[in-house]
């Protein structure tokens, strides 16, 4: 019935990110474009176009002479004339040159050497939400688990309080979930979140703590004071990136366990197999893309694009491409070589790509550690986010106690 629905709809001319049969299962779309259409176009949100081959999707996000990031969103919003809200999302919202001064800026932070100091952190928060429902025999692996990981950790690297966390979900779900076809409701969450941050920075300035936003408060760049707007456009996206992208790679990793009883026995059985698992995860259920806007005039495979075009950059279908991967729709928990690009490739690579590991990595230890057997409560109950981000934000899982 869903292939059916799917084969009827021209996919190639008008494709929708949130059409809800796309948001459950988009991999049979992406198989039928790579053959009959392989960058296919909509004029929805006042148009784009979607790669669906890894050497497309690969080539574009190379190229930043033509494809510029300055709009990562594939739903233009018109910005509001009065109020705070135009600052950017540094740095990856915006080109050469601020762009290496700005990446540069946060490598430090994010570097193998510093995450593995919030690995004792993070597995300490996993264990905790883990006995608070281990001996009950059912829990939300998404919402009760996965979405409670990441923002505890990002909040704690930027010094900000962790008990506002279901406060920062809600703005980044408002944002790059319910907002992306709401301006309104997206508009008002990043306000907010700009407001927090604004405020937050003003009191590091006179008196930086032992945190990132203490950090860039000190820093200089040629010389001189990183800007107010550019702090606070950083802290943005390390909010809103660092929370829905990562929470999503663990709840559909852990959709995946509890649906392909296999891969979660053979790994409860040899847990040596977590990096590769942790890397086919990534490849298999990448849960991010980003869009380009196009600077001038350019042909990508035969297809002539315009200026101002946008781009949907489908890292998700790129890693799903059999032009690249042998057996690239199975899961193959001991795939050793997966060049996936779930982390996007080129400058823009997600600066975040070793937390955004280790947090995938540390919450399925601690859930397979104590609940190595578990499956869906009810397969059809299962819901999932899609638009840019696409991962389970309810799904019920039972096991043994």
């Amino acid at each position: 019935m869903v292939a059916e629905r799917k084969s009827e709809h021209n996919w190639a001319a008008d494709y929708d990110i949130f059409d809800p049969e796309y948001v459950r299962d988009p991999y049979p779309v992406w198989d039928e474009l790579r053959h009959s259409c392989p960058i296919a176009h909509t004029e929805r949100f006042e148009g784009s176009w979607l790669p669906t081959r890894y050497e497309d999707v690969f080539d574009i996000a190379q190229d930043y002479k033509h494809f510029s990031s300055r709009s990562i969103t594939v739903v233009p919003v018109a910005l509001p004339t009065q109020g705070d809200y135009g600052v950017r999302a540094m740095p990856i919202s915006v080109d050469q040159p601020e762009h290496t001064w700005s990446r540069k800026l946060l490598l430090p932070a994010f570097n193998l050497k510093s995450v593995e100091k919030w690995e004792g952190v993070t597995r300490e928060l996993c264990r905790s939400l883990v006995d608070g429902f281990a001996d009950k025999g059912r829990a939300d692996a998404a919402e009760g688990y996965a979405q409670q990981i990441p923002v505890r950790v990002i909040a704690g690297m930027l010094g900000v309080p962790k008990d506002m966390s279901d406060t920062f979900t809600g703005w980044v779900r408002g944002v790059l979930e319910i907002g992306l076809q709401n301006p309104e409701i997206r508009i008002k969450n990043r306000q907010a979140i700009i407001a927090f941050f604004r405020e937050v920075l003003a009191e590091r300035r006179v008196n930086p703590g032992d945190d990132l936003i203490s950090e860039m408060a000190t820093a200089e760049v040629d010389g001189h004071p990183v800007a107010d707007d550019d702090i606070v456009g950083i802290c943005t996206l390390l909010l809103i990136a660092g929370i829905d992208t990562t929470w999503s790679a663990i709840g559909s990793s852990l959709w995946h366990l509890a649906t392909h009883e296999d891969d979660r026995k053979r790994l409860a059985a040899n847990p040596s197999l977590m990096g590769t698992a942790v890397e086919e995860m990534l490849r298999a259920y990448a849960p991010v893309t980003m869009a380009r806007v196009v600077n001038e005039d350019v042909e990508v495979a035969g297809c002539p694009m315009k200026a101002g075009d946008r781009v949907l950059m489908n890292f998700p279908g790129a890693n799903r491409d059999p032009e690249k991967f042998e057996n690239a729709d199975c899961f193959v928990i001991d795939r050793e070589k997966n060049p996936h690009i779930a982390f996007g490739v080129g400058i823009h690579r997600c600066v975040g790509s070793n937390l955004a590991r280790m947090e995938v990595r540390v919450a399925l230890e601690e859930w397979m550690r104590r609940i190595p057997e578990f499956t869906l409560e009810d397969p059809a109950a299962v819901t999932w986010a899609g638009g840019q981000v696409r991962g389970p934000r309810q799904c019920a899982v039972v096991f043994p106690v």
